[in-house]
């Protein structure tokens, strides 16, 4: 598994710097909202494309080429029905895309140690803050080896509806009590569990931390914001400074990507959202997430297509939050751990 990079590589400009500007389209695909639990949509992914508007009407021209689709908005479900309409979308953003995959159960895996073990902040699960990432890796491998399948998932289940604080005034105790308590059943033996077990005080300041919409926390649940931060820096590079038009997310308020921008200096220069039906570069960035995440989820499920797969390699960040090691290795995501 990829473990990122340190702040100080990670690729971040100086706040003013005079530095060149990149224009990159994004969507995303697997949205859930705070559901990352649902074994039917495991993954969700986070897709950029470099293209001008007519570079990108081009592209979905050739794509529904060789499919039968002939409706006004051209969508990933269509080009998946037909390999040839995938393997021309893959074969035309050479150099032109990324894109950022996430395994939502890894996300709250990654979530439940930064927020309780960690500094719950916009750098934490990106490339900016990968100390912990190894960590929390291992725990998501081994909790259901040790503990039971069923058991560890009462454990990610109780934690989601604890950090759900959205149309909270005060603390859920109902809720840190359950996840305590589902902590408590575990029968087996993780340094970091045990770590957890006391973290009660801490979880306490966080979630009342959390009450605020306009805190400087993050919301804990929402994959979208660290998938935002490692695609800006991917393309920034540090070199670059980055504008993104995105399609409409409610995930992505105002104040969450202020404090995105905060964080990422001068890297973040302009962001806006936009109806994807009506911005070809948008469209295609929407292709592209809704094809990587299907072919990501057949090789976390270990039934993909092998040569779709090839294709779909060079666009993958390794700065992805993904611990499957197998289907790392044939996303080439994987490194040692």
């Amino acid at each position: 598994m990829m473990t990122g990079m340190s702040a100080d590589k990670a690729g971040v400009l100086a706040v003013g710097a005079d530095v060149p500007v990149v224009d990159i389209a994004c969507d995303e695909s697997g949205f859930s909202g705070t559901n990352l639990l649902d074994p039917r949509a495991p993954v969700i992914t986070h897709a950029a494309v470099d293209l001008a508007a007519a570079e990108a009407v081009e592209v979905v021209a050739r794509v529904r080429a060789n499919s039968r689709h002939l409706h006004s908005e051209y969508k990933a479900t269509q080009i998946l029905r037909q390999r040839s309409a995938v393997e021309c979308l893959l074969e035309s953003l050479d150099g032109k895309a990324s894109v950022h995959l996430t395994d939502k159960r890894f996300f709250v895996v990654h979530r439940m140690v930064d927020f309780l073990l960690g500094e719950p902040t916009y750098a934490a699960g990106t490339s900016l803050a990968p100390d912990l990432r190894e960590a929390a890796a291992v725990l998501h491998r081994r909790g259901p080896v040790v503990f039971g399948a069923a058991d560890w998932y009462a454990v990610l289940a109780c934690f989601v509806v604890m950090m759900r604080t959205k149309r909270h005034r005060v603390v859920n105790r109902t809720a840190l009590d359950n996840f305590f308590a589902a902590l408590g059943r575990l029968d087996g033996d993780l340094e970091l569990v045990g770590r957890l077990r006391g973290s009660r005080k801490r979880v306490r300041a966080v979630l009342t931390t959390l009450l605020d919409d306009r805190s400087s926390v993050p919301p804990p649940l929402e994959p979208l914001l660290t998938a935002l931060v490692d695609t800006t820096l991917h393309w920034s590079g540090g070199e670059r400074a980055v504008d993104i038009v995105h399609d409409e997310q409610s995930a992505l308020t105002t104040h969450r990507v202020d404090r995105i921008r905060t964080l990422l200096g001068g890297s973040l220069r302009d962001f806006s959202q936009v109806d994807s039906r009506e911005h070809p570069r948008v469209q295609v960035a929407d292709l592209l997430a809704g094809v990587a995440r299907h072919l990501a989820t057949q090789e976390l499920h270990g039934c993909a297509d092998p040569g779709l797969t090839a294709l779909l390699q060079p666009y993958v960040l390794a700065s992805s939050l993904w611990a499957d090691e197998a289907s790392g290795r044939r996303l080439a995501l994987a490194a040692e751990v």
